[in-house]
C-alpha cells in the first residue's frame, strides 16, 4: 500500500496520544493516491522556500512499529509543509529497491529508507545521493557514506543492554533459544550482541530459528524450537513479529519466558500473565518525526546531524502501564 501525507487536522488527535510512546519489526496491495498539497495551515514562511518532496520506503504496513513510524512522519510532514509518499515493500527487498528507483524517477528531493536488506538498497541509495537527493536511514543503519543522517537505535548496544538486564535479574543461569529474522541485518545484530553478553555470564544457548519478520512464520518457528528444545527457560525474540508469534505459541502463564523486542497489546497481555518478562521498546513515532524534520532542515541548508539517537526503554510489568493506552487490548 502506498500512503500519502494526511492533513494535519486528521492527525492531531492521534499525535497527542502517540507522543508518549517509547516504543520494532510484515502487507496489502499497492495503490497510489494523489499527494496532498501543503496548505496555508500546514506551511510557514520558512517552508515556502523549501521544495520538500519526500519518498519513504517502508518494510511493511502491518507491524505496529512501522505504522507508528509512518504516523510520526506524516505528522511532521504536515507541520513543516513537506509532501510525503510512503511505499510499502511488504517485506520484499526487491520491491523496496524498485520503490527507491521509482522515487528517484519521480524527482523527490528527500528519501527516507527503512531498509529490509541494508546491502540491497545501496545501489538505489547511491543513485539518489548522486542525484542530489537527501537520504535519511531509519531503524537500519546503512554503510557509512550512503546516507546523510541515521535516525534510530544503536541496535548492537541495545541488544547488549537487554542481555545485561537478563544477567542482572538472574535469568542467565538457564537454557534459552532465539526466534529472530535472518533476513534482517539489524535483528541479527540484536541477536549477536545479546548472546555475547548472556553466554559470557553462563546462559546455555540451544538453537536459533528464523521467522523472517512475519508473525505467522515466527509462531511456527517458535513451535518448532520448543519441539526440538523442550523445557527452555526463556526465548529471546528480536522483533515485533517474533515476539507476538512466540507469545501466541506459548500462551499465558508459560514456564518458558519471553525476553524480546517491541510491545503490542498481545505482548502486554503476555507481561500481565507472566509469560513475557522484559521487552525492549523503541520509539518509532519519534523516529518518523525526526527523519522528516532532518530532511526539511537539510533542504534548507543545514549540515547533516549524522546520527539522531532515539533511546530505548526496557519494559517490564512494573513500568508497562503508560503503554496500555497506546496499545489497547482488542478485548
Amino acid at each position: 500500500m502506498t500512503i500519502t501525507r494526511k492533513k494535519l487536522g486528521a492527525l492531531a488527535a492521534a499525535a497527542a496520544l502517540s507522543l508518549t510512546i517509547a516504543g520494532c519489526a510484515a502487507g496489502s496491495e499497492t495503490t497510489t493516491p494523489e499527494p496532498v498539497a501543503p496548505t496555508e495551515e500546514t506551511t510557514g514562511e520558512a517552508s515556502a522556500a523549501v521544495d520538500c518532496v519526500i519518498g519513504m520506503v517502508q518494510i511493511n504496513q502491518t507491524a505496529a512499529f512501522f505504522t507508528e513510524m509512518n504516523r510520526g512522519a506524516e505528522q511532521a510532514a504536515a507541520e513543516v509543509g513537506c509532501e510525503l509518499t510512503i511505499a510499502n515493500a511488504n517485506n520484499d527487498s526487491s520491491k523496496q529497491a524498485n520503490d527507491i528507483e521509482n522515487f528517484i524517477t519521480q524527482g523527490v528531493t528527500g528519501l527516507i529508507v527503512v531498509a529490509i536488506d541494508v546491502n540491497g538498497v545501496l545501489p538505489g541509495v547511491q543513485a539518489a545521493m548522486a542525484a542530489g537527493i537527501k537520504v535519511i536511514a531509519v531503524d537500519a543503519k546503512l554503510e557509512d557514506g550512503n546516507y546523510d543522517t541515521f535516525v534510530g537505535v544503536d541496535n548492537e548496544n541495545a541488544g547488549a543492554q537487554i542481555g545485561q538486564w537478563v544477567v542482572d535479574n538472574g535469568y542467565a543461569d538457564g537454557t534459552y533459544g532465539v526466534v529472530g529474522a535472518r533476513n534482517s541485518f539489524i535483528q541479527n545484530l540484536r541477536e549477536d550482541s545479546f548472546r555475547a553478553v548472556v553466554d559470557a555470564a553462563g546462559a546455555e544457548f540451544t538453537q536459533s530459528v528464523s521467522g523472517d519478520n512475519v508473525q505467522e512464520q515466527a509462531a511456527t518457528a517458535a513451535t518448532d524450537l520448543l519441539t526440538a528444545q523442550p523445557g527452555l527457560d526463556f526465548i529471546y525474540t528480536t522483533g515485533e513479529p517474533a515476539t507476538v508469534g512466540v507469545v501466541a505459541g506459548l500462551g499465558p502463564n508459560s514456564d518458558t519466558k519471553v525476553i524480546g523486542w517491541d510491545l503490542t497489546s498481545e505482548v502486554i497481555a503476555g507481561l500481565d500473565s507472566s509469560t513475557v518478562i522484559a521487552v525492549v521498546q523503541q520509539d518509532p513515532f519519534t523516529e518518523g518525526i525526526e527523519a522528516v524534520k532532518e530532511i526539511f532542515a537539510l533542504l534548507g541548508g543545514a549540515a547533516p546531524q549524522g546520527f539522531i539517537d532515539v533511546p530505548i526503554d526496557i519494559v517490564t510489568v512494573d513500568n508497562v502501564d503508560p503503554y496500555r493506552e497506546i496499545f489497547p487490548s482488542a478485548g
